[in-house]
């Protein structure tokens, strides 16, 4: 009996340590920054909230892999060193409550306190309230509507646009086109089918509400860097917020599919400095407003002769 508990112990520990390392081999390199090839984690995002659902990520992670490395430690102990042919005698009994109470109530607390941190970043994800700025987003087949609503406390009038995917992507993915999906960059980044005409412009260390809805059937407009993805519903107004630490260019895409060119509805986020943004907006309303045709003059005599010719009741 010392003898099989003594194998026993050396094979348990000697599986944990096989089984540990092969973990750290495969997770250990799967870190931050901007998605690159074979990245294997998600990244940590460009906002002050996108750090949440990573870090619930990486938790998740590895509650997963000490669970994993636990039970089929265990499995591989017990197929191994306790088979028959090494001599090993199987216990008869019925149950142990003890053990039964513990293998319950560890991962019903896991579950729990997982639960707990998941409703905390989705409760704090979803207050929209001391918004800085609302913009409007609406989904079409198969393009995005952004419409600007307010900025700072004041409303903004009549600067909105459709995106859509850029020319280049657009001309390169038609059959027989013989262009080079390689080709198609902005400076040195590959952007074959993640470019837009007209990208949506914010300001950076501003909180931006996003009102989401769809045109015609249902989109989900996700950029990774904000941290969240959110469905664009016909009838339905969703709500989330984002507030972007650095100016850049954050690239997203529709993540439901939502028919034939579901694949080719990039989204291009470009979060400037608030006075570059503020620069933009300005040129964003003047031209707006010179776009709109005056109104037509009204013909004095024409509108008077019209209503003295008009029959009486």
């Amino acid at each position: 009996m010392t003898k099989v508990q003594d194998m026993t112990s050396g094979g348990i520990r000697r599986s944990i340590m096989a089984t540990a390392g092969l973990a750290l081999a495969t997770f250990g390199g799967a870190v931050q920054a901007n998605p690159h090839p074979w990245q294997l984690n998600m990244e940590r995002g460009a906002s002050t909230w996108s750090h949440v659902p990573y870090d619930l990520n990486n938790i998740s992670l590895w509650v997963c892999v000490v669970i994993g490395v636990l039970v089929f430690g265990a499995m591989f102990v017990a197929m191994f060193r306790f088979r028959k042919s090494r001599g090993a005698v199987a216990e008869k009994w019925a149950h142990n409550t003890v053990l039964e109470v513990v293998w319950t109530t560890i991962p019903v607390l896991i579950l729990i306190t997982l639960a707990y941190l998941a409703t905390g970043g989705l409760t704090s994800w979803a207050d929209t309230t001391g918004s800085q700025m609302t913009v409007k987003v609406t989904g079409y087949q198969w393009k995005w509507r952004y419409d600007y609503v307010s900025y700072m406390g004041k409303p903004i009038d009549k600067v909105g646009f459709m995106s859509k995917l850029d020319k280049q992507s657009d001309d390169t993915r038609q059959l027989d086109s013989g262009m080079d999906p390689y080709a198609v960059k902005v400076g040195d980044e590959q952007t074959y089918l993640l470019n837009v005409d007209k990208p949506l412009v914010v300001p950076v260390d501003t909180k931006i509400r996003f009102i989401i809805t769809g045109g015609d059937v249902i989109h989900s407009w996700w950029v990774p860097a904000l941290g969240w993805k959110l469905d664009a519903i016909p009838g339905i107004v969703n709500a989330a917020w984002t507030n972007i630490k650095e100016p850049g260019t954050y690239r997203g895409q529709c993540a439901e599919l939502c028919g034939q060119d579901h694949g080719f509805m990039p989204i291009v986020v470009v979060a400037k400095s608030k006075a570059d943004f503020a620069k933009w907006l300005a040129e964003q309303e003047a031209a707006s407003g010179k776009s709109l045709p005056p109104p037509a003059p009204i013909d004095a005599g024409a509108t008077t002769a019209a209503a003295a010719t008009t029959p009486p009741g």
